[in-house]
């Protein structure tokens, strides 16, 4: 049998790095670390941290005897090894239902009841983290804080209901078979009403995203360098910034640009926020993924955006896959952050996300044939691309001393982000 323990999890710079010389597949990954199915009946997580190691080690053996906990096997420095579940979670098993069922409703609320009984401070669990077996047997996984934060009522898990539609159901439910149960969560809420314009959010420092608070009840929907972005309603979000200067900076561009198919409407701005319309659909990265060549009406599109970015006195001439989404309205480019004040006349980050998707050639071709012009200027001198091995070299470098890192290619200094 081979060693889990040969498999290595580190933190990289928007994600986990893994190095896995074993055959064991990867099941899932999270913020603290990844799993990998060892058989139908075990799993191990290995955690980039030991101490979160060690504080989910403990929460699971103080919750062994509840029935909706997984079975504890084994744990070790970086790693626990676990009850394997082959079935959906909360959020797949609720897909397309118009209301949650009154037996769902009574097992969370035993679930709930129970860790508040055993002391757990974590009160609890977002509906991925809920596994529905047979004759709805749920299991809950992920305990890593459930001694460390404070959810005196379950903030994630009505957040999540509240995204698929079913917050009030659930609550209608709660009211009905523990009113006290209700009032509870409703003096909670009432007693820390939801303000975005005070939502606490602060740098990271240099490098670093944003921080924000694990207590925000709002669903956060993304999180980067410069701030992180809540949905409020179901057409709006809302971006906080860590500095007000990058407020302002991207609020500059978007007021500026309201006119321009691409640019979200802005419904309100502030000192550090921007309320905005909400952005329904996948972005390109994730539809991309799915696709096994590249149309020559998504090349169109891309390239519309970027010569009407030019045109428009944008500096920073890029549009990165993930920061592009498609609506029925056609194609969004979020986070301008920087486009007046990068000098960037390429799309450097677009070529290297189509080269890691393998459609960059047949993005070129495309666009020679629809404005050779712009073909020419992109590419009279050599595109700078890094291979996708070298990225995961290049995420785990950044966590390391300066001292212990390996000087950069000189083909990466052309990259402006």
């Amino acid at each position: 049998m081979e060693d889990f323990k040969t498999i290595k999890v580190t933190k990289g710079i928007k994600s986990l790095a893994i190095d896995n010389p074993t055959a064991y597949p990867l099941i899932g990954m999270g913020s603290q670390g990844a799993v990998f199915k060892l058989s139908d009946e075990k799993c191990v997580k290995i955690y980039t941290d030991s101490i979160q190691a060690k504080m989910e080690a403990e929460a699971l053996k103080a919750g062994q005897h509840f029935p909706f906990f997984p079975k504890l096997f084994d744990t070790g420095p970086n790693y626990i090894v676990m009850e394997y579940f082959n079935a959906p979670t909360l959020k797949e098993y609720l897909r397309n239902s118009t209301y949650i069922p009154e037996s769902i409703t009574r097992k969370l609320l035993t679930i709930l009841r129970e860790m508040k009984k055993a002391k757990f401070t974590m009160l609890d669990a977002p509906l991925r983290h809920i596994f529905v077996l047979e004759n709805e047997v749920l299991k809950v996984v992920d305990h890593v804080n459930a001694f460390k934060r404070i959810h005196p009522v379950p903030l994630k898990l009505l957040r999540d209901l509240n995204i698929i539609l079913l917050k009030d159901s659930f609550l209608s439910r709660v009211k009905q078979l523990e009113p006290e149960t209700y009032q509870l969560w409703d003096n909670y809420f009432k007693d820390n009403r939801f303000d975005y314009k005070n939502i606490p959010v602060t740098s990271g420092g240099s490098g670093k995203g944003v921080k924000v608070e694990s207590s925000v009840t709002q669903p956060l929907i993304g999180k980067g360098h410069q701030g992180a972005v809540y949905r409020i309603a179901e057409d709006q979000c809302v971006k906080i910034y860590g500095k007000p200067e990058h407020c302002k900076q991207e609020k500059d561009v978007l007021l500026s640009n309201q006119h321009l198919s691409f640019i979200p409407k802005v419904h309100e701005t502030g000192s550090n926020y921007v309320r905005m319309e909400y952005l329904l659909g996948p972005n390109l990265n994730q539809y991309l993924k799915k696709q096994s060549h590249l149309s020559e009406d998504i090349t169109r599109r891309l390239l519309n955006i970027l010569l009407t970015m030019k045109e428009a006195g944008f500096k920073q001439i890029d549009a990165p896959l993930r920061h592009i989404f498609v609506t029925n309205q056609g194609f969004k480019l979020v986070d301008h952050v920087y486009s007046f004040s990068r000098e960037q006349d390429r799309p450097i980050e677009l070529f290297q996300n189509l080269h890691e998707r393998g459609f960059l050639d047949t993005f070129l071709e495309h666009v020679n044939k629809i404005d050779p012009y712009t073909h020419a200027q992109w590419t009279k001198t050599p595109i700078p691309l890094v291979k996708e091995e070298d990225m995961i070299g290049i995420e785990f470098n950044q966590n390391q001393p300066k001292s212990k890192r390996p000087k950069k290619r000189k083909k990466m200094r052309d990259q402006k982000k």
